[in-house]
């Protein structure tokens, strides 16, 4: 077999084995938290919010931006977790090499 039959092959193996770990990553999930754990949020690591919680007690109708905030800060918390899971379980893969426009 040739070098190029040999690379394709490793190619195609590669890119099977990046289906697999999207498809896993879309079910995994991280956990956001703010206030204490007044407001959490529960992301899957294919970056998409799966579901928020927020204790009654965070609920102050005089005082909404602080409510917002504390939904804000556990929203970014949960993505910058699932980004780091998603990038930590990708580069197992792909062995390190950067893949333009993979994450």
């Amino acid at each position: 077999m040739s070098n190029i039959g040999k690379i394709m092959k490793q190619a195609a193996r590669l890119e099977q084995e990046m289906a697999r770990v999207q498809q896993s990553l879309a079910l995994k999930t991280v956990e956001g938290t703010a206030g204490g754990g007044t407001v959490k949020v529960v992301a899957r690591c294919d970056q998409t919010i799966a579901s928020i919680s927020i204790a009654p007690a965070a609920v102050n109708p005089s005082d909404v931006a602080f409510l917002e905030d504390l939904v804000l800060t556990a929203v970014n918390q949960a993505l910058t977790q699932a980004r780091e899971t998603s990038q930590r379980e990708m580069s197992a893969v792909t062995k390190g090499i950067s893949i333009p426009g993979l994450m």
